[in-house]
């Protein structure tokens, strides 16, 4: 499999498969392919499919395959920002923020990561459950706004505000902090919790948190009454 991704702040991942290729997307993750793509729709046994429910995504998955030839599908974002590709290897997963899966390589198993710590759960800003891409693969997630990495050494920490941790490899951990100071939580204009990564492993964070982007067009918007 090829694949090109063109077009950001809106991006589209292009793949180009060869005959009898697969590719695993969520139901309505394609925007458009070549008529020779079979399409077939698969929950993939009752505990992947309600895992893949309490990660953010829909119950069945759908396998387009390359027939009688080369293929070709395009998957597009459904929000602004950026399209990732990541390589996914039995000793190499990755931990995503809720509806992050794209589309991936038919190797590629998408399951529910819970967090370890019950704090990290409830406060770290990407609630108590995640996605985890485990297995074989190329992985395509999305992330909202611009992109930054970071990759962490043993021990090394960053501290993020909600929202904004998009991805991280299966080796960092992940906890919370709390915002000390009465007049910081009071009059800080932060959240009261602040996400705490820590080393080793790569972190992307996102600009643009879908949740940021709709606090802010909902306070331009005139009250009705």
């Amino acid at each position: 499999m090829q694949y090109q991704i063109h077009g950001e702040p809106m991006p589209v991942v292009i793949c180009n498969l060869n005959p009898g290729e697969s590719m695993i997307s969520e139901a309505g993750a394609m925007s458009w392919m070549t008529p020779n793509m079979q399409m077939q729709t698969s929950g993939g046994g009752a505990g992947k499919m309600f895992g893949r429910m309490f990660s953010g995504e829909s119950l069945f998955q759908n396998v387009y395959t390359a027939q009688s030839g080369p293929g070709m599908i395009a998957f597009a974002s459904s929000f602004p920002g950026s399209i990732r590709a990541f390589e996914i290897s039995p000793s190499h997963s990755i931990i995503c923020q809720k509806k992050a899966f794209l589309a991936s390589t038919a190797g590629v198993e998408l399951s529910v990561h819970f967090q370890k710590k019950l704090g990290a759960g409830f406060f770290g800003g990407e609630g108590f459950i995640m996605q985890r891409l485990s297995g074989s693969g190329i992985a395509f997630i999305e992330i909202d706004g611009s992109t930054m990495e970071y990759n962490l050494a043993p021990g090394q920490q960053l501290v993020i505000d909600t929202g904004y941790l998009a991805m991280m490899d299966d080796s960092v951990q992940l906890d919370v902090q709390a915002v000390r100071g009465v007049k910081n939580v009071l009059f800080g204009g932060e959240s009261l919790f602040n996400t705490v990564v820590t080393g080793p492993g790569r972190v992307l964070l996102q600009t643009m948190p879908m949740s940021s982007f709709v606090g802010a067009i909902s306070s331009l918007m005139p009250n009705r009454k």
